[in-house]
């Protein structure tokens, strides 16, 4: 298991209950890149010291999960794909929207998340996403994606995006 999934052996219990929750719902109603992060969050949670994870029942942090998630995705957008409206998600996971709101609250505190964070995007939002490729390049505010690739890689390097545009299919040479 990667670093990143990596789960304390004492919550591997509780990891595993909610993921088989989050994994359920993904597979049924939105898609596997929801999957994948719901089970990254998961595993970053059951990492905290103490966890929030370890009390409570799994269903909640199940949809707080996947409510967290889908706010940073726009989940609840019609105009996107996959699309599921909050009330909806917390009727499939039998949860109550204020407590799926109030496990939020305490996931996106904990992780410090929030809309322009690369680790919980979906990967189609991650290309398409402005701000993640702006950078100041000698005093001026460029497009990291529209630089040589030896300037993608330094920055990659440094940590400032998340990969090197130039190395994925349809990126500049």
């Amino acid at each position: 298991m990667s670093k990143q999934a990596a789960v304390p052996k004492a919550m591997q219990p509780r990891f595993e209950a909610i993921a088989g929750l989050t994994d359920v719902l993904c597979r049924e109603h939105l898609d596997e890149d929801y999957r994948l992060l719901a089970r990254r969050m998961t595993a970053a949670l059951c990492r905290k010291r103490p966890s929030p994870l370890a009390s409570g029942q799994p269903r909640t942090w199940a949809c707080g999960i996947l409510h967290v998630l889908g706010q940073l995705n726009f989940l609840t957008d019609p105009a996107t794909q996959p699309f599921m409206t909050t009330a909806d998600l917390c009727a499939r996971l039998g949860v109550g929207q204020s407590t799926a709101s109030a496990k939020a609250r305490i996931i996106f505190q904990l992780l410090d998340a929030n809309r322009l964070d690369v680790e919980w995007m979906l990967p189609n939002r991650l290309e398409h996403s402005p701000l993640v490729w702006m950078l100041e390049v000698n005093g001026l505010l460029v497009d990291v994606r529209d630089m040589p690739r030896e300037v993608q890689q330094i920055a990659f390097d440094q940590g400032l995006i998340p990969y090197v545009p130039a190395d994925r299919e349809g990126g500049s040479e």
